[in-house]
């Protein structure tokens, strides 16, 4: 450990609490919500516009959210956003309703857009050039595990009641207290001065502007809809629980391992090979795992299935870095995860209404297909274009996938 990220620690410890404890309340609440609303008898075309509301708050406020820290400061910003993302969570108790989840969840999108925005800014301001690669693998590992804890924490409490929604604004609430008693001196600036151009980002790699969205697809429709797959398995409260997290342990286990091997090959064929096993292992759920098989495998499917598509994103990110050039890749970031916000927004609308027509089953026709279309256009682009020499490549580094506070060139 150099000793410029020692001394940095107990300013880093303090925030990454803050946002495991936001990735905590955010990911039960997740599941929370897709569980409850079968429970009232949504649709799963319903659900599945819950889960994209979140994600269409999260591209509003990866936008707008960087002006309301400029305004008033980092510090009294995240104060607002959590404690409005708190009080919403408990909202949905209140009123059980469609469109007042999709209101309501949409909210919760742009709070959390503006809380990650303080957090990696803040961040990003406490560390050099030398440690930021370090910290944003911390950084991005955090938010994994924080992510099997929510999960893990659904068995706590009844669904149907009141427990589990106070558990979230809980956590929510006290994600403030260890940002708030930093001693990090706050970030002069919340955004960066460069704007996106998505136009010019496909001419430098249009795989990767592609499968950003096919990334955002994927995850979002699982995440949304994953619970109400497994609940219509016949998995009950606890079951789900652990089929959620064996998802993001696998894509936790898996995701230095193909960072690794992306930095020694053309990054494009290892997303293509991880899609590709993506769709196998749900083809195979789908025509040779009969209802009667013990739950373990189902989990050890899912541990498969997450470990093939959560580091897909990363590795993109990396991927598009090494085709921009060193001063763009702030700007490209911020482009991918628009992108991937876009995908994430309309994935679970599709797949809800495939679960609507088909069954449990339409979710996994849905995700295969992004997968299979993922493999496809990669396999197409490494015809079209080589990979860059391995002393051009940019080192992976396992990138959150959260917004960037930035905007949108108007060409």
């Amino acid at each position: 450990m150099s000793s410029s990220l020692r001394a940095t620690l107990p300013t880093l410890f303090a925030l990454l609490l803050g946002y495991a404890l936001m990735q905590v309340g955010n990911t039960l609440q997740g599941t929370l919500l897709s569980v409850r609303g079968s429970i009232e008898q949504f649709t799963p075309t319903e659900i599945g516009a819950v889960g994209a509301a979140f994600w269409g708050g999260i591209v509003i406020g990866s936008l707008y959210a960087g002006r309301v820290i400029q305004q008033v400061g980092h510090t009294r910003t995240f104060a607002a956003l959590a404690a409005v993302a708190a009080s919403t969570a408990l909202f949905h108790l209140l009123v059980i309703s469609p469109a007042v989840w999709i209101a309501a969840r949409a909210l919760t999108g742009f709070c959390f857009a503006g809380l990650f925005i303080v957090v990696e800014s803040w961040l990003n301001a406490s560390v050099t050039a030398q440690t930021r690669g370090q910290v944003l693998s911390v950084y991005g590992m955090t938010g994994l595990i924080a992510g099997i804890g929510g999960q893990m924490l659904l068995p706590a409490g009844d669904p149907y009641g009141y427990r589990l929604f106070c558990f979230v604004a809980i956590l929510i609430c006290l994600a403030l207290v260890p940002t708030a008693l930093s001693r990090a001196t706050a970030p002069a600036h919340a955004v960066s001065d460069t704007k996106i151009n998505l136009m010019q980002l496909y001419r430098q790699s249009p795989f990767g502007v592609v499968a950003a969205v096919l990334c955002g697809v994927t995850t979002s429709s699982f995440f949304a809809l994953g619970p109400i797959w497994a609940q219509e398995r016949g998995l009950d409260t606890t079951e789900i629980a652990i089929f959620m997290a064996c998802g993001t342990l696998g894509g936790f286990a898996t995701t230095y391992p193909l960072g690794w091997l992306s930095d020694r090959m053309d990054r494009r064929h290892v997303i293509i090979g991880a899609s590709a096993m993506a769709a196998a292992i749900l083809l195979a759920l789908i025509h040779f795992v009969p209802l009667t098989v013990p739950v373990w495998l189902i989990f050890l499917y899912v541990a498969v299935f997450g470990g093939s598509v959560i580091p897909t994103y990363s590795i993109v990110t990396a991927h598009v870095n090494d085709m921009v050039k060193p001063g763009e890749f702030v700007a490209a970031a911020g482009g991918l995860l628009i992108l991937q916000g876009v995908g994430a927004t309309v994935g679970p609308i599709i797949a809800g209404m495939a679960m609507t027509e088909f069954g449990r089953l339409g979710l996994l026709y849905v995700v295969i297909i992004a997968q299979a279309l993922m493999a496809i256009w990669g396999a197409y682009r490494s015809l079209q274009r080589a990979a860059p020499p391995s002393e051009k490549k940019e080192t992976f580094v396992p990138e959150p996938s959260i917004p960037v506070g930035t905007q949108l060139e108007a060409s």
